[in-house]
């Protein structure tokens, strides 16, 4: 009705008689405000804060003409940002948070930046969930807001909540990668340490992904990529931002641009091998691709899933020159007992040739040098399944390096199986190698140890079996005793 005054009077009188009665304070602060009283108004907000008790608002929200709650908002707002200024204490913080709440609740329940304020509040109060909510609240109404994306992209980070973390991150990287970096470096190094690193997995993932299946680009296309490479060289300098970020130059075929950050990061000569191994790649069309081989095999040594990425900016005949330079230069250092660095450029010839039979042989016998025996096994297992056009010859001596391979790792059993297949294929070349490497009475005591078990067990058949291909190895008398026993107390059986 336009009487302040007399309401004034009737809330004062009320207030005198009960001084914590919430409705009553909630009019006299609203009252005192319009009536520009502010010093009065906020202590009467305060003195409701205490209490706890804001749903006693809305009704007299109701009652209130727009400009008046557009007042209280206003107020609310200011105060609560003037309390968060002054100190970072729990009881400050939670004072503002009521403030914001009554802001809130005046702007008829949505504020966005009472809403993100608030969030980082109970954020900073560890109220990670009810945070969420208020950031939630904004996005709902703005899902491409920038500080609410960021904002909830952190409070999934201090939940270690990663695949959320970086979700959100991004899609604010997208908007506006400007206003999200300032975020990142408030953080402490560990924290932003653990942001960056995840946002660098998730992208290089993505990016390899896209790469090596040649698939049209989805949602997240190269250019969103592109954004976050370039964000992540702002935050941290570290040389693997700056390598995935001339990846995604090299994935969008901005390769002048590549070699141009790469040398300004690195310089014309680097001395990291994932950075000498991208120049080398960049600069492969105006230079012979045997300097390419020795930047690209030292990578080999370190990281062969780095090397397989980056084969994918090289076209085909240019990987078929690279695996045939490298195989050659991995043969000449084998003969000069370099192990060590033949496995590099045998390594590159394995992945440029998308794992050649001929090439996976020979860096399977330097990883024997090495005794390596367990990488040199994967090499000959891929060799075996492809034995479909190989000739008896080549493998029978496949199944022998497989069954010395065996030999090394105590797998005995499955040794003599890969010998006997050899004896099968082509007996002799397979007791040649057998002369050279085990040698046979050596070989013949494992045939022996394993017949022996087998009859032990009553495998009769196996155990005549083995015995039978032991004895063509050599004449061992303990083999021969053994055939006398299977053929005494097996006699039942069908073993010969």
């Amino acid at each position: 009705m336009g009487r302040g005054e007399e309401a004034h009077k009737m809330l004062a009188l009320a207030l005198s008689r009960n001084p914590q009665r919430a409705p009553v304070l909630a009019r006299l602060a609203l009252l005192q405000l319009k009536r520009g009283f502010v010093y009065d108004g906020n202590q009467l907000l305060r003195r409701l804060i205490r209490i706890g008790d804001s749903s006693c608002l809305l009704p007299v929200l109701d009652i209130f003409q727009d400009e008046d709650r557009k007042l209280l908002q206003s107020h609310c707002h200011w105060q609560a940002l003037a309390i968060l200024k002054g100190t970072q204490e729990g009881a400050a913080i939670r004072e503002a948070i009521a403030h914001l709440s009554f802001a809130i609740l005046a702007a008829g329940g949505y504020a966005e930046d009472c809403l993100l304020t608030r969030a980082r509040c109970y954020g900073h109060l560890g109220q990670m969930k009810t945070a969420i909510f208020d950031f939630n609240a904004v996005l709902k109404e703005d899902p491409r807001n920038v500080q609410a994306l960021s904002g909830r992209g952190l409070v999934h980070l201090a939940l270690r909540q990663q695949k959320e973390a970086v979700q959100d991150l991004i899609s604010a990287l997208k908007v506006e990668a400007g206003a999200v970096m300032p975020a990142i470096l408030s953080l402490k190094p560990e924290a932003r340490g653990l942001v960056t690193g995840w946002l660098l997995q998730h992208g290089r993932a993505t990016l390899s992904e896209l790469v090596a299946t040649k698939d049209h680009p989805g949602e997240e296309t190269l250019g969103d990529l592109l954004t976050m490479a370039k964000a992540l060289t702002k935050i941290c300098r570290a040389a693997q931002h700056h390598i995935f970020y001339t990846d995604v130059l090299m994935a969008n075929g901005k390769h002048q641009e590549a070699l141009k950050h790469l040398q300004e990061a690195f310089g014309h000569c680097p001395a990291e091998d994932f950075a000498r191994a991208r120049l080398a790649v960049l600069q492969l069309q105006s230079r012979n691709v045997a300097g390419a081989a020795a930047p690209l095999s030292a990578l080999a040594r370190r990281d062969e899933k780095d090397l397989a990425f980056l084969l994918n900016f090289v076209d085909t005949k240019q990987q078929q020159h690279l695996a045939q330079a490298a195989a050659q230069e991995g043969k000449v250092l084998m003969k000069g007992r370099d192990h060590q660095q033949a496995l590099g450029y045998l390594s590159l010839a394995v992945l440029a040739s998308r794992d050649s039979p001929r090439h996976l042989r020979r860096r399977a016998a330097c990883l024997m040098h090495l005794r390596k025996y367990e990488k040199a096994l994967k090499d000959m297992e891929k060799v075996l399944q492809g034995h479909g056009c190989n000739s008896p010859k080549t493998q029978a001596g496949d199944h022998c390096c497989q069954g010395f391979l065996l030999l090394a790792l105590a797998r005995e059993e499955a040794a003599v199986q890969q010998y006997m297949q050899a004896l099968q294929l082509d007996e002799p070349l397979a007791l040649g190698t057998i002369t050279e490497c085990p040698g046979r009475e050596s070989l013949t005591k494992t045939f022996h140890k394993i017949a022996q078990h087998n009859f032990e067990k009553q495998r009769y058949e196996e155990a005549w079996k083995i015995t039978d291909y032991g004895l063509k190895i050599d004449k061992s008398s303990e083999l021969q005793k053994l055939k006398a026993r299977l053929k005494r107390e097996a006699s039942s059986c069908s073993i010969h």
